[in-house]
């Protein structure tokens, strides 16, 4: 897209708008949107959710089946919510947590919701969402920290906005649904080839510490329910013959502080700050409970561990990558039990089998996986930077359409379908 630019520009007056275009206006919001305050008599109406990432959308999609939508013993004297108000969070507006509602639903009354006056409240939508705007919100914001902030009706009203035409405005908001919905579909794929990529990744390392790397090898039965075949000359052994395992003990941050500053393991699967022992050499740490239970993590050198993870000591000829993998593929969480929350015994943890291969053959196993891992990394590194490029000019084409900076008026809508591909060119194109 050319980056065409109006004209002529006026300085707004307005420091979150910079210059604008001549011929539009600048306006308080009370002026532009009023606020509604109409309550649910049942409680029955769709119960809407609002975020800075999904904007105002239906509870109950994000609810699993049976779940409870919310927590609240009645609905009863919610706000109305109508398609097309505007529907803002008045403790995170200065995150961007608002948006123009395309449901008939009902909000928490803690929530304020607006109705336009003049023109496309899209657009609107669009520009409160920016950066600058938010920049604002926080501005107007009451409050000593970021948590306790509250942007209340008056000071929302008192804020100055840009007003082009409703005609531009439509234009405007047309021309970013166009140019959102495909970024958008682009990042969206792009994650799926990531997420493939992964799989492809985890295919790879169960492949080489179940089956080995070398083709046409005889193969036997491994006596292992999650293990299948494996080859011939590898032995099967009980993780007790391999490791010893030790629980991480209760000590308190202060300790942690006194003693030196090292890696902290535990925490529900290794992020608490509630830690015990150091130790040095090369471990397998395993989660043991919480939400992260079974998971697993490598330490080296010394560290803490608290008694929210298990410390694995190899005592035999076996590599610590290779005791890590294999114990990542045999899914040790789906020994835990569940109490207040879930949770695996150590001894639980001892018996389970493991193959072992040869010590040498471990060691051309974690080249091998090595090397494709870093190829698959490499790809995925460069469509991560690809998606970072694109949604930094997704940001960008819509700060600078509804602020005037761009002129979009004679935007049409295609009657061909653009390739996907080229939202990456327009992107870097857009960015120089």
């Amino acid at each position: 897209m050319t980056k065409g630019k109006y004209k002529t520009y006026n300085n707004s007056q307005v420091s979150w708008l910079g210059d604008i275009p001549e011929h539009w206006e600048i306006r308080r919001i009370k002026y532009v949107f009023k606020e509604v305050d109409s309550r649910s008599e049942t409680g029955k109406e769709d119960l809407l959710s609002v975020s800075q990432y999904t904007g105002v959308t239906k509870k109950s999609d994000k609810v699993a089946e049976g779940d409870s939508i919310s927590n609240a013993r009645t609905l009863e004297g919610y706000k109305i919510v109508e398609k097309g108000d505007l529907v803002i969070n008045i403790m995170l507006a200065w995150n961007g947590s608002l948006g123009i509602s395309k449901y008939n639903g009902i909000v928490s009354p803690a929530y304020c919701v607006y109705k336009n006056l003049i023109g496309n409240e899209k657009y609107f939508g669009y520009l409160f969402k920016t950066k600058n705007a938010q920049q604002e919100f926080k501005k107007q914001s009451t409050g000593i920290i970021d948590s306790r902030l509250r942007m209340y009706t008056d000071s929302f009203f008192d804020i100055k906005t840009c007003l082009p035409s409703k005609q531009e405005q439509t234009t405007i908001a047309n021309f970013l649904d166009y140019k959102t919905e495909k970024i958008n579909r682009f990042i969206k794929k792009k994650k799926q080839l990531i997420k493939l990529l992964n799989e492809q990744k985890a295919a790879i390392i169960n492949q080489a510490v179940t089956k080995g790397i070398y083709p046409n090898v005889s193969m036997k039965d491994s006596g292992v329910e999650w293990l299948s075949d494996i080859p011939e000359h590898w032995e099967v052994r009980k993780l007790k013959y391999v490791a010893n395992f030790k629980s991480g003990e209760m000590i308190t941050s202060e300790s942690i502080s006194e003693n030196g500053s090292f890696k902290v393991f535990g925490g529900g699967g290794f992020r608490g700050f509630t830690s015990s022992f150091t130790n040095e050499g090369e471990f397998v740490l395993i989660g043991r409970q919480g939400a992260l239970c079974g998971n697993i993590k490598y330490a080296n050198g010394k560290f803490w561990a608290s008694e929210h993870a298990i410390v694995t000591y190899i005592i035999v000829d076996i590599e610590q990558f290779f005791l890590g993998e294999i114990l990542k593929v045999a899914n040790l969480g789906r020994l835990s039990q569940t109490a207040a929350q879930p949770g695996i015994a150590i001894g639980q943890i001892r018996i389970e089998s493991i193959p072992v291969p040869p010590i040498q053959e471990q060691k051309a196993i974690i080249t091998h996986i090595e090397t494709e891992s870093k190829k698959i990394d490499k790809t995925i590194f460069t469509i991560e930077k690809e998606i970072t490029l694109v949604e930094e000019y997704k940001t960008a084409l819509i700060a600078e359409a509804v602020t005037g900076k761009i002129d979009v008026r004679d935007f049409k809508l295609p009657q061909e379908e653009t390739p996907l591909g080229m939202v990456a060119e327009e992107a870097a194109h857009y960015n120089k």
